[in-house]
């Protein structure tokens, strides 16, 4: 019985030293997971068999720490959850390792030729949330697109006198209080000046003069009123400039002028945020912790591609492993809990950046020696029970 328990305990630890030596194999290993083998002791009745190893229990919910690499499409996930990618037949799996880039269709694949999954875009550039598939970066260049809005938010001086030369002219700085230049953009991305003239009328009241390229818009004097807490009164709706452009479209820019305050300190813009754009390449992609895949072009625009989800269980080390960096689902992890990175306990998304194994080498080399140890002391028993059979024989 002697040689049976002491080769249960050899079979039992050259599998916990192949478990050792894949750990330290995978070291290096982009969100690989380190494995421990599980024993258990082996009775028939009170019968003692020796021991036996029931499974490698991995530490999926143990992180790795997280390097940067400059890569764009390195992607790692700081806090809970994992990747979510796709096979060519359909196979749905979940991965921590972060290697990203693009097939020649766009789309986004992993090292392993998976597709990431998240949310696309519709024609428009809405994001579809709810609907999950494939992740696609357009290439090509993006059209010139003509300012249609302007958000400005100012506060104008309180303290300012009315100015003494009257009427107003753009060309003389005593006849305005303040202004304030903004770049638009036609139909074609051509590039025009839109100049704010801030002149004060008397208390609480102003009127602004606006020119487009030091061309007086036409009928676009406008008043402004603010109450005695320098809060704008009027105008509290949109107000349109319609200009024209020669070779171009009509530009028609709806101003607001929502959050514009009068008090006692000097002018200045807070917010100036304008639509349009001129036709760009594209210059790359980026990812934002929320996970919003972009198109960066040569314009300095991004366009929205679509947003990656991640997928969380109720309990992560019931996952089946594929090859230690990817894993399924099973009915012991339960059913994935998929959303945007940063909702729920969902953790975010850092770009440029890998999640390394969580190999602790110090932890493995000790379990090796260890290992060695129990393994030369099932060999010694072996080794002695046969003396005694031998010396039993002889004495025979």
């Amino acid at each position: 019985m002697s040689f049976s328990i002491a080769t249960s305990g050899l079979n039992a630890i050259t599998e916990q030293l192949n478990a050792i030596s894949n750990n330290i194999a995978n070291s290096g290993t982009v969100g690989f997971k380190s494995g421990r083998a599980e024993f258990a002791s082996l009775y028939a009745g009170t019968q003692a068999l020796g021991v036996g190893m029931t499974g490698v229990t991995e530490s999926i919910t143990k992180g790795g720490s997280i390097t940067a690499t400059g890569n764009a499409l390195d992607l790692a996930i700081n806090g809970n959850g994992f990747f979510v990618v796709r096979d060519g037949d359909g196979t749905t799996s979940y991965t921590r390792a972060g290697y990203f880039g693009t097939d020649p269709g766009g789309n986004l694949i992993n090292n392993l030729g998976m597709y990431l999954q998240g949310y696309p875009v519709d024609a428009s550039g809405k994001l579809q949330v709810g609907t999950v598939g494939n992740l696609t970066i357009t290439s090509g260049s993006i059209p010139a697109k003509a300012t249609d809005s302007l958000d400005f938010t100012a506060n104008l001086n309180a303290n300012a006198e009315v100015p003494a030369t009257t009427p107003f002219d753009p060309k003389d700085s005593t006849s305005f209080n303040d202004t304030y230049t903004t770049q638009v953009y036609d139909s074609l991305g051509r590039e025009h000046t839109v100049n704010q003239y801030f002149v004060k009328t008397g208390e609480n009241s102003w009127e602004v003069h606006y020119y487009m390229d030091d061309t007086e818009i036409p009928g676009s004097s406008q008043a402004m009123e603010f109450t005695e807490q320098g809060v704008l009164k009027s105008p509290t709706g949109i107000t349109t400039l319609t200009a024209s452009v020669p070779g171009a479209e009509d530009l028609s820019i709806d101003l607001s002028y929502t959050g514009t305050t009068q008090y006692g300190s000097d002018f200045s813009v807070s917010k100036n945020k304008g639509s349009g754009y001129a036709s760009g390449e594209r210059t790359g992609q980026a990812i934002d912790e929320d996970g919003s895949v972009y198109a960066t072009f040569s314009n300095g625009e991004r366009l929205l591609q679509g947003q990656l989800i991640l997928a969380n269980f109720a309990n992560p080390n019931g996952l089946a492993s594929k090859d230690g960096t990817t894993w399924a689902q099973t009915a012991n992890s339960g059913a994935p809990l998929t959303g945007a990175p940063g909702s729920g306990l969902l953790g975010s998304i850092k770009a440029g950046a890998l999640e390394q194994s969580n190999v602790d080498m110090t932890s493995e080399l000790v379990g090796l020696m260890s290992a060695q140890r129990n393994y030369q002391a099932n060999t010694k028993v072996i080794s002695t029970n046969d003396n005694m059979m031998n010396a039993l024989f002889q004495a025979v």
